[in-house]
Order: C-alpha cells, then structure tokens, then sequence
C-alpha cells in the first residue's frame, strides 16, 4: 500500500470540488427526456399556479404606441420602490419623455433637461443603493439546479429572477430581459427613481449588484424593444423631436378597474413553473437535435396571461 503524496491528495480534493459543482448540471442532464412544451405546460397549469397583479406595485406607462406595464419589487428594493409610487402619484413622469434607445442595451426614460430638471415633490432626492438586500427579505426563492457566472445561486422569486450570496446572506434581482432598474451616476447612491431603464437586448448581468433593480415589465416589452435606436453616444436621442413623449405614468390602483390590465403572473413557486423552465432546459419536439441540458437564468420565461 503507497502512501498518498500531497499533490494526489490536492488533485483529489480538486477533482471533488469540480464534481460537485457539476452536479446540478448533470442531474439536469440526467433527467428523462421532456415531451412537454413550455406552451403546453401553460394551458395544463391550475388557476392557484397563477397570481394577480398587485394594483399598489404597478405602474402603467402609456406612450404613443401604447401601454407599458411594469410591476414593482418591494422585497428587493423597498426605498425605491416607496419612492417611484410617490413620483408617479404626484404625476412626476407625465410629459417627460424616453430619451435614450441603446441598441441591444436599455431603453431609457426621465427628465430630459438637465439645467431645469423637474421638481420632486415629496419625493426623496438621494436614496442609498439597494444593489443587493438581506436573504431575509425573499421568502419565496426557488432555486434553479443549473450553474451560473455571476451569482452562487440563482432561480426565481415571486415572479422575478433572481440571484443570491448564501455566506454574504444577500440576494438581488437580476438584469434579465424586460427588468427595470434605476439610473445612476458615478456615486453609487446618486440613484433615486426619476430615471429608469428596462434591458431591451441581451442580459447584461455584469450590471447585477452595481445598479438598483426594482422590477420588470410584464406586458408591452415591444413598445420599448422596437423603438428607434439613438444615434448619440450610448445610444442617446439628439434632437427633441426623436424622444418618445410619455403622456402619464399611473399606479394601477388609481386607475378605474375597468380600465386596468387584468394580467397575471405564473407563480414561480409552482409545479408548472418548474415543468416550464425543464421545457426549456430540455426543448421538446423534432426540430430539437440536441437538447441542451442547461438553462440560463435570464432564458427562463416567466409566462404572463390575461386573466380568465
């Protein structure tokens, strides 16, 4: 019998640690073939699988093409969130304007003048970042078994993905598709809801825990994703007449029921939920010749539907 040298014993341990974190990747791998689209998985889902809009986190933004709607996450970015229903219930963002189209970045909207910028209100004008805040705070993460980059976990709560630091105790949304987050400037604390943004292009999650995230829009993305690209640096509008004009931004709750958006979100808690993402890891039917095995936090589809 040889004695184990330390460089054996250092290989071991690194082979272990690498199968270890493989292992949620090959248990997905591992997992029978899937025979049901993300679609079908929808039209089976029961009614509790589903969750209504909250009138008092949701914003519609209504532009020339249309509406916007946009649902707030309090649970991640409670001051600002506080502070974007104050904005928007003493009408702050009514007549301003989408300012900036960056081509596979944001879009981009606020105060346009700079030298006479709008007052606030009652609104607070400087907010400490909420870039990440305590576990605590998520009581309904739902971890996805896949790896990822740029966070140790990650998966989806209450209808946002998310990631998490389980020794920092700290978790944040993420810069997916359609997320919302707020504009800022050099300091990390000169952010305080006026100017907000939604990802129209490819997830740039090296912006997660360097930029408030307060939400996503649920319904009217093509409003913002199709809007005519900004020929100035960063993709700024440079001449007045190119910006989009907001008529008004209203919390659902101060609208007439009647004309509200009867929208609601897939519980990301729910078996269906979890029976879309493994539609998606693993994509069914005959055009798939090599299902992936894997799925990228921003790739799962978070579904959204009117109202029954």
């Amino acid at each position: 019998m040889h004695a184990t040298t330390p460089a054996l014993l250092a290989a071991l341990a690194l082979t272990s640690a690498i199968a270890q974190a493989a292992a949620p990747v090959q248990a997905a791998k591992a997992a029978p073939p899937n025979k049901l689209s993300a679609s079908d998985v929808i039209k089976a889902s029961q009614p509790s699988e589903w969750r209504p809009l909250d009138p008092a986190n949701t914003l519609y933004m209504e532009l020339p093409a249309g509406r916007v709607v946009i649902e707030l996450a309090p649970d991640f970015a409670p001051k600002h969130a506080a502070n974007i229903r104050t904005l928007v219930k003493e009408h702050y963002f009514d007549g301003l304007v989408v300012l900036r189209s960056h081509d596979n970045y944001v879009a981009q909207w606020g105060d346009a003048d700079e030298k006479n910028p709008r007052p606030l209100g009652s609104a607070q004008a400087k907010l400490a970042a909420e870039f990440t805040v305590p576990m605590a705070n998520d009581k309904q993460f739902v971890r996805l078994p896949d790896h990822d980059g740029y966070a140790p976990q990650v998966g989806h709560s209450n209808g946002f993905p998310v990631g998490r630091d389980p020794k920092a105790k700290t978790t944040w949304l993420a810069h997916c598709y359609g997320m919302v987050g707020v504009g800022r400037d050099m300091d990390a604390d000169s952010g305080n809801g006026t100017s907000l943004y939604a990802v129209t292009g490819h997830a740039p999650r090296h912006l997660d825990r360097n930029i408030t995230v307060v939400g996503r829009v649920v319904s009217g993305m093509p409003l913002l994703a199709s809007l005519p690209r900004g020929t100035g640096p960063l993709g700024f509008y440079e001449k007045p007449e190119q910006q989009v004009p907001i008529s008004s931004v209203l919390l659902a709750a101060d609208v007439p029921e009647a004309q509200r958006a009867r929208l609601e979100v897939m519980r990301t808690d729910s078996a269906s939920f979890k029976a879309v993402a493994e539609s998606q890891r693993n994509r069914p039917g005959p055009w798939t010749k090599v299902p992936a095995g894997y799925i990228e936090l921003c790739n799962v589809t978070i579904p959204v539907r009117e109202q029954k």
